[in-house]
């Protein structure tokens, strides 16, 4: 016989298939059958149907394409013998799904089969039509399937309760002629058919709140007997796994009650009783008893509220963290995240075993436990669990030391009692992990060291001990860095001395700037840390004179650098050092206290990086004294006693600035001061060889923050890592000059506009169903350019879905849009779609804006398309 003819036995062609060395040798011998197929197709050869069907759905799970036999799938069912149908079936859920068309062609013969006399036959097309089922195909065969389930046969009753759970998923709307039959379902003896029923009264629940309402109070005493029968029930061998009478009925049965107890008070009195008793009888020494046991606490955890059973529940769930298997663990702490928010306070009584959890050997649980340790702490345990948590830190494997770093540093941020723990718990978290600790946590530790001035000196302290023992920590050695270049001089000379601190040997000025010098010369220290140790360094040179020739040294060792910022710090420092002894004092004071209450919004989001000063308001100081906005580097050193008055001229604020003594000169508006004005005054001190005259209202000198628009405040942490770049000096009307402490001096005109005027928001696009708004802003110093928030808000009662905004411009703009914040939109203006624009007008004073939109979106899964257009822009966009 032809190896590959149609008569070819299925097993001699799957010996052939394996026997193939190649993936080439196999496509070949499927080629040949499938052309042997086709012919036997073609011939209309139905002794040998049923067999090429078959090598068909063996071909079709080795992955090559099948579909031109799907029509001899219909053919086969559409036979009268039970061998064919069954081969047929089986080929149609293997090679079809719901989404083939010809699906449409077999429904008359499921609807035959499912009426047919022979059992065996309707068993066969309820398996089928509970696999493959399409939305239609349940609407026409509900009925058949609604009568299957009252059938003599329990087997067909089981097969006719699974058909019916897809018929429900596909069309929730038929949901209600399912509840009577699914109610005497649960009536059944047979524990297949119960389970079955079981779980099409679940799903029905799931759907239909009608059936939830109705199972609730029909069939909840029912469902309780029924679980008291099985908990009770002697031993029957069919039944039994590991001595539990069949653990997949008792956890169907707990699932259905606790969709059935959830929110109603009634029903989870009447299973109170009954959950006490599965979660006390139950042996937990087996898989399918711990199985049983985790359904029962979910249950308890959903029911409405009973002190005693959840207590239960949970003292359940620390066994389970005392288990060798790390599966049900794992769950033990899922769960026991979720009880926390119900009942914190018996969730506490494990914390010990759920501490040893964190030190597990398995990444996933230790992660696990982690996060349920961050839920567990308050105010009363924070102490002894960050103690504990530290401790491990010390031994734990450096993949899982960030994760804990990052925990401990918030437990610690969150819930400290007082400053000096928040310090000495941060200094043992960057000593044992300090690498893995995250810029804006050490950035947080700084504002708080600034604002505990009593600290200070025992701060500066600690910080010098750890940097002796734990010198490669990067983040610790930023933080000393700071720590000693600003209070250096309370570290040399014993300042603040606690009770509770360990002597120290007594540290010299030679010993402060060692440890800056070995921070700097690291091979390991990145550009930041270098940077800060260089700004530590000048500060230093003031406050150790005796160290100053040492300090210049090693600051001029980075005048060469190929790094472009440490060179030009190198430079600048040199020269403050060198040339303007006058002033260096002034300019390397300590910085002003940091204002906790600000970093701390700006690290949440609730307040912006920058605050807009340019109305002239006064800015309130930690210290009390209101200055005018228009001195921002005042604002930041508070280097004068006496704040300038709101009309005081930029020399007051350089007299301020460098405590130089300027003669008094003309303030009137638009003349020009007289050679030996202050600011020319300034430029003597810098020895720059130029008297250009200046404007009198000259803004203060900006020297840390290079490139910011002297109306802006400067965030007090940027100064840490900043270049120390040229001076700005903008004039009221537009003039400036560039004051560099390189010795250069460049004029720089540069045009100053002023973008902060105000437009008004406008309604771009309404319909009965949607409202578009418009905001409106300008970037500084960019006329051109329009930015614009669009803010989408649905009028209808039902959500929009795959919602699209699209525009378009004439030639003269040019739009940029920016992804939208969702592409879904909630009904009745129950929330908004925010979607940024960005218009840049080339023709801006002589075009005004205009802009076509398209808005498309789905509203009941049916599409919906928008169109308009705007001409009512503000003026001036």
């Amino acid at each position: 016989m032809n190896p590959f003819s149609s008569g070819t036995r299925l097993r001699d062609m799957i010996r052939a298939i394996r026997a193939c060395k190649t993936a080439a040798e196999e496509r070949a011998v499927v080629r040949k059958e499938c052309a042997a197929i086709r012919a036997a197709i073609n011939e209309n050869d139905q002794d040998y149907r049923h067999r090429n069907l078959a090598k068909l759905m063996f071909i079709h799970m080795l992955g090559y394409p099948t579909h031109f036999g799907q029509m001899e799938c219909l053919k086969l069912i559409a036979s009268a013998g039970f061998p064919e149908k069954r081969i047929g079936y089986l080929g149609l859920m293997l090679l079809l799904d719901e989404r083939q068309e010809v699906l449409m062609l077999v429904t008359n013969s499921l609807k035959q089969d499912l009426n047919h006399s022979n059992q065996y036959i309707v068993g066969l097309a309820l398996c089928a039509l509970g696999n493959i089922c399409s939305a239609e195909m349940a609407r026409d065969l509900a009925p058949e399937v609604e009568r299957l389930l009252q059938f003599r046969d329990p087997n067909i009753r089981k097969k006719a309760a699974l058909c019916s759970i897809r018929i429900v998923k596909k069309v929730p709307d038929l949901a209600e002629n399912f509840i009577n039959p699914a109610a005497t379902l649960l009536r059944e003896k047979h524990h297949g058919v119960l389970i079955t029923g079981i779980q099409l009264c679940t799903d029905l629940c799931k759907v239909s709140p009608e059936a939830l309402e109705y199972f609730r109070k029909k069939c909840t005493e029912g469902l309780v007997r029924t679980l008291k029968d099985v908990v009770n029930s002697p031993y029957a061998p069919e039944y039994d796994i590991a001595g539990i009478t069949d653990p997949f009925l008792h956890i169907r049965l707990l699932k259905i009650l606790r969709i059935l107890g959830q929110g109603d008070a009634d029903a989870s009195d009447t299973m109170n009783d009954i959950l006490a008793q599965v979660a006390t009888k139950t042996e937990s020494n087996k898989n399918a008893g711990n199985a049983i046991l985790y359904e029962c606490v979910e249950t308890i955890m959903s029911i409405e509220d009973n002190g005693g059973l959840r207590v239960l529940a949970i003292n359940i769930l620390g066994r389970f963290l005392s288990n060798r298997d790390n599966n049900i663990r794992y769950v033990a702490l899922n769960m026991l995240m979720k009880a926390i928010t119900v009942d914190a306070q018996a969730v506490q009584r494990h914390r010990a075993t759920i501490l040893e959890c964190v030190k597990d050997s398995d990444a996933s649980i230790r992660k696990r436990a982690l996060e349920l340790v961050y839920l567990l702490v308050n105010e009363s345990n924070v102490r002894p669990l960050t103690k504990d948590l530290i401790e491990y830190l010390e031994v734990s494997d450096q993949e899982f030391k960030g994760d804990l770093t990052a925990k401990i540093c918030s437990i610690v941020e969150k819930f400290s009692p007082e400053k000096i723990w928040y310090i000495d718990q941060m200094l043992k978290v960057l000593t044992e992990a300090g690498n893995f600790v995250k810029d804006e946590v050490w950035h947080a530790l700084i504002v708080v060291i600034s604002n505990a001035s009593d600290l200070h000196g025992y701060t500066v302290r600690a910080l010098y001990r750890a940097f002796q023992t734990s010198a490669e920590q990067e983040t610790l050695v930023r933080v000393a860095v700071w720590c000693i270049g600003e209070y250096g001089d309370m570290l040399v000379n014993n300042v603040g001395v606690l009770d509770i601190e360990d002597p120290i040997k007594t540290v010299t000025e030679s010993n402060a700037v060692d440890v800056v010098e070995i921070a700097i010369k690291r091979h390991a220290s990145d550009l930041t840390t270098k940077a800060m140790a260089l700004i530590a360094l000048v500060k230093l040179s003031s406050r150790f004179p005796s160290c100053s020739e040492r300090i210049k040294d090693i600051i001029m060792h980075y005048k060469g650098s190929l790094v472009l910022e440490l060179q030009q710090r190198s430079l600048e420092f040199n020269s403050i050092i060198e040339k303007h002894q006058n002033i260096r004092s002034t300019l390397v004071e300590r910085m002003p206290v940091l204002d906790e209450a600000t970093f701390s919004g700006r690290r949440a989001g609730s307040l912006p990086a920058t605050v807009s000063t340019s109305n002239g308001a006064s800015l309130n100081l930690p210290n009390g004294v209101a200055k005018h906005s228009a001195a921002p580097l005042v604002d930041l050193l508070d280097l004068s006693d006496d704040a300038p008055a709101p009309g005081s001229s930029g020399s007051d604020f350089l007299h301020d600035l460098l405590g130089v003594d300027l003669a008094p000169a003309s303030t009137q508006p638009g003349i020009s001061q007289a050679p030996k004005s202050g600011t020319d005054v300034l430029l003597d001190l810098l020895s720059i060889g130029t008297t250009n005259p200046v404007q009198s209202n000259s803004s203060a000198l900006d020297i840390l923050s290079p490139g910011q628009d002297n109306q802006k405040p400067i965030a007090a942490l940027d100064v840490l890592s900043s270049p120390l770049a040229s001076a700005q000096a903008n004039s009221s009307v537009g003039a400036s000059s560039m004051i560099d402490l390189l010795d250069g001096f460049a004029p720089s005109p540069l045009k100053h506009e002023d973008n902060g005027q105000v437009y008004p928001s406008i309604v771009a696009f309404e319909s009965s169903n949607l409202r578009i708004t418009f905001n409106f802003s300008k970037p500084p110093g960019n006329a051109q350019t329009t930015l614009i928030q669009a803010t989408f808000k649905n009028l209808s009662s039902n959500a929009f879905t795959d919602f699209v905004f699209q525009a378009a411009v004439p030639k003269f703009l040019q739009l940029h849009l920016d992804p939208a914040s969702r592409n879904t939109l909630p009904a009745s203006d129950n929330g908004s779609v925010t979607q940024s624009l960005r218009v840049t007008n080339s023709q801006h004073g002589k075009k005004a804006l205009v802009m076509r939109i398209r808005i498309a979106y789905k509203l009941n899964n049916k599409d919906m398309l928008e169109e308009g257009q705007i001409n009512n822009f503000p003026q001036d966009l």
